[in-house]
């Protein structure tokens, strides 16, 4: 069903879906990520590498980002590239670093799923799965996370309209899920200076139309190191319920993405920075 029973606000020119549309749950929806819950006041950071590569590599970042204060680590196990030819992920046996890690700090961990086949196994380890920009449209895969009933990351399609982002949605929700955190990271556009255009406009809107939680991700939306700090703050200041950065202890060294890594100090760093824009917006950031 995508006709709506609801009121559209006003300039929307089209109809958004009965089970994503803000009128069906007017007071939002919380995402509970093992404990961690995103949507309320706290503006929850989850922070990691891009890809597990090694134990020690994981286990520099985890500790970083839980001494930064993020509230929930990140880690590709699985990575779709480009090329075929390009690190694709170390697979279950990454998945297993991460499960470890996770127990030691007790941060919960999210990670993506690629097929359907996976699902079950990836499900078995995370606490949260992300479906990733170029899954967007792959609606098994969507229809398959929202029976598996864990929290799901969906990150918005480089090149989707926030119609598309959440119908796309919608698919989760229409099988039973409700636990959906939505991500804008990025679409790609004529501008070549950054990997991505941020579109920080979504935020407002997307907060307008939908009961979902909704965080960016200011690390593929500008593929740039030192862009990420100031689209961090900003995407805080335009109303995100969380943000999801990429940092690495050796980033030069990194099998993928490590120009857009944080590095640990700098990621210690502007969390305190962050925490100055969220009480300024009325929010909370927690820090050790």
């Amino acid at each position: 069903m995508e006709i709506n029973t609801y009121n559209t606000p006003a300039n929307i020119n089209f109809t958004v879906p009965v089970r994503v549309n803000r009128e069906s749950n007017p007071e939002g929806t919380i995402v509970n990520v093992n404990g961690v819950k995103v949507g309320g006041t706290e503006v929850v950071v989850i922070a990691g590498p891009c890809a597990i590569e090694s134990s020690e590599q994981l286990y520099e970042t985890a500790r970083a980002a839980k001494k930064g204060g993020a509230r929930i680590m990140r880690g590709g196990a699985f990575k779709p590239r480009s090329s075929p030819y390009s690190f694709q992920g170390l697979g279950e046996e990454g998945l297993k670093m991460m499960r470890k890690i996770s127990n030691e700090t007790g941060l919960p961990i999210v990670t993506e799923v690629m097929d359907t086949r996976e699902m079950e196994m990836v499900a078995g380890y995370a606490d949260m799965l992300q479906i990733g920009s170029r899954n967007m449209h792959n609606y098994p895969l969507l229809k398959e996370a929202g029976l598996i009933r864990k929290p799901v990351l969906l990150k918005r399609g480089m090149m989707a309209t926030i119609e598309e982002f959440l119908l796309a949605a919608e698919y989760i929700l229409n099988q039973g899920n409700t636990q959906v955190i939505l991500c804008e990271r990025g679409i790609r556009t004529f501008e070549t200076s950054t990997r991505n255009t941020l579109d920080l406009s979504a935020v407002p809107v997307l907060k307008k139309l939908t009961h979902l939680p909704v965080i960016v991700d200011p690390s593929h939306g500008t593929g740039i190191r030192w862009i990420v700090p100031p689209m961090a703050k900003a995407a805080i200041a335009s109303g995100a319920d969380g943000l999801i950065m990429e940092i690495h202890h050796k980033p030069e060294e990194a099998l993928c993405d490590g120009q857009q890594s944080l590095y640990p100090e700098d990621f210690i760093g502007l969390m305190t920075e962050l925490k100055k824009i969220a009480l300024a917006v009325g929010r909370e950031l927690s820090l050790p």
